[in-house]
């Protein structure tokens, strides 16, 4: 679920989630939860439910899982109430750090990410640390053989999307936050690999690292994405693909 630069993480998450299965199916079953209790649990009308369950379904997590956490969201079934919060931060050899949270306890969170931060020769700043070096956006990723460039560009920008991205082997649709359910819902019959609002780091901002670099702030990285409460890691550093996959990130 981490935020890296290169859209081929999205797929080597998939081959991590089967290490820590678990843990991943965790993480979404509170977005399915939060989802449903936003905006009910029907995902034909609410768009974050069914970005939800596209990422259950691409995790491979059972049915029955997806379902039980839509009834504790609505209310069906008795379960823990989380609220959602950004922290952020700097983190070594310049790096800067967005996290999405979810907790059901912002005073055991808190100390325990400020803690992760220090550790890994960081530190835990105020808001505006490092949300400045990203866009927020809307980002739907579709395989190419779904629809050609032509037809895609039409129907995306047609929605309200801003750009649509040729990179490798899909076609990665950008769009304001405004515009993301409309957006959704025009692309939605092409089955996208997924479908979420992103924190996209602005090229200027966007940092090379490699060696002994790299490798301190991959292991920072990995100790936020290991973290129950961390439901997305966003870093605005660009790893070797080699150091990304040691980290599962």
């Amino acid at each position: 679920m981490s935020g890296h630069s290169k859209w081929s993480t999205i797929k080597r998450k998939k081959g991590a989630a089967d290490a820590a299965r678990g843990k991943i199916f965790t993480k979404i079953a509170r977005e399915i939860m939060v989802a449903a209790r936003q905006s009910g649990g029907e995902p034909n009308n609410n768009p974050r439910l069914r970005s939800a369950l596209l990422a259950a379904r691409a995790a491979n997590m059972p049915r029955e899982n997806q379902e039980r956490a839509i009834k504790k969201g609505t209310g069906d079934l008795e379960g823990a109430e989380f609220i959602e919060v950004v922290y952020e931060g700097r983190g070594p050899q310049g790096s800067a750090f967005v996290l999405e949270v979810m907790t059901d306890n912002r005073n055991r969170t808190v100390p325990e990410l400020r803690s992760i931060f220090g550790k890994g020769g960081g530190e835990m700043g105020s808001d505006g640390t490092a949300t400045w070096m990203f866009d927020r956006k809307g980002v739907v990723v579709l395989a190419k053989e779904k629809i050609g460039e032509d037809k895609l560009m039409e129907l995306a920008i047609e929605a309200g999307a801003e750009d649509v991205r040729d990179e490798d082997e899909v076609w990665v649709v950008i769009s304001d936050p405004a515009n993301f359910s409309a957006v959704q819902a025009a692309l939605d019959s092409l089955e996208p690999e997924s479908t979420e609002l992103r924190w996209l780091v602005k090229p200027e901002n966007a940092t090379p690292v490699s060696g002994d670099a790299a490798q301190t702030i991959a292991r920072l990285w990995a100790k936020f994405d290991e973290h129950d409460d961390v439901q997305k890691v966003y870093c605005n550093v660009e790893l070797p693909e080699d150091v990304a996959e040691e980290f599962g990130i």
